[in-house]
């Protein structure tokens, strides 16, 4: 049974049991759900403790948001900037009532985001630095707009990033996945990038490789 947190979430214990077990939490993409990425949980490490979150905006039955993205036809499509600050601190507050209720390893907490989730990834590690450990940034790109001005290397010591992204992919130009990894260079922070030959979605050697990843790190 899940214990009521801030955002809706579905849970997969550690099956091997052990105290203060590593933590990965699971951000689903735009127009997604928790259910999506939860479908690899049974696939990777059995000491972890699994949390695949809910995003707090209903766009449909069974479809949720992290953000709004307007279409339109003079400004094509953009981000409220806004509403995802709002989701990169509601998450923030999330992993941190993760690691107090469930009793995790909070020096080891893994973030793994698809799509939207990803920029939110990516925002919530560089903003919070000390809250997480390891990234693993599927399908997404760096907006600058949720990231501080005022990047301290010397925060960063401990991140790492697994980066990857489909070279086919038409929803998320792989040119703006490419950008990351000078960005993390610049700051000093540990990254992989690897591409593969996929649209906008995740190839099983992709699946296999974070997999590796994240095995390494714990």
């Amino acid at each position: 049974m899940t214990k009521k947190l801030s955002l809706e979430y579905l849970i997969r214990q550690p099956k091997t049991p052990i105290k203060n077990p590593p933590l990965l939490v699971l951000l689903h993409g735009y127009g997604s759900n928790e259910q999506d990425l939860f479908s690899f949980a049974s696939e990777l490490p059995d000491e972890l403790l699994i949390i695949s979150a809910r995003a707090p905006l209903t766009l449909g039955a069974g479809s949720f948001s992290w953000y709004t993205i307007h279409f339109d036809t003079t400004n094509g499509k953009f981000s409220d900037i806004d509403e995802a600050k709002e989701a990169r601190d509601k998450i923030a507050l999330f992993i941190d009532e993760v690691i107090e209720t469930y009793e995790v390893n909070a020096e080891n907490v893994f973030l793994l985001g698809f799509s939207q989730g990803t920029i939110l990834s990516y925002s919530v590690a560089l903003n919070h630095p000390k809250k997480i450990q390891h990234v693993i940034a599927l399908s997404g790109y760096i907006n600058q707009e949720l990231i501080s001005e005022n990047l301290n290397s010397d925060d960063y010591k401990n991140l790492d990033f697994f980066i990857s992204h489909g070279s086919q992919d038409q929803v998320i130009p792989v040119d703006w996945a490419q950008n990351a990894a000078p960005f993390l260079d610049k700051l000093g922070i540990k990254n992989s990038y690897q591409e593969y030959m996929v649209g906008h979605g995740v190839a099983p050697q992709n699946f296999y490789d974070f997999k590796k990843w994240i095995e390494d790190r714990l």
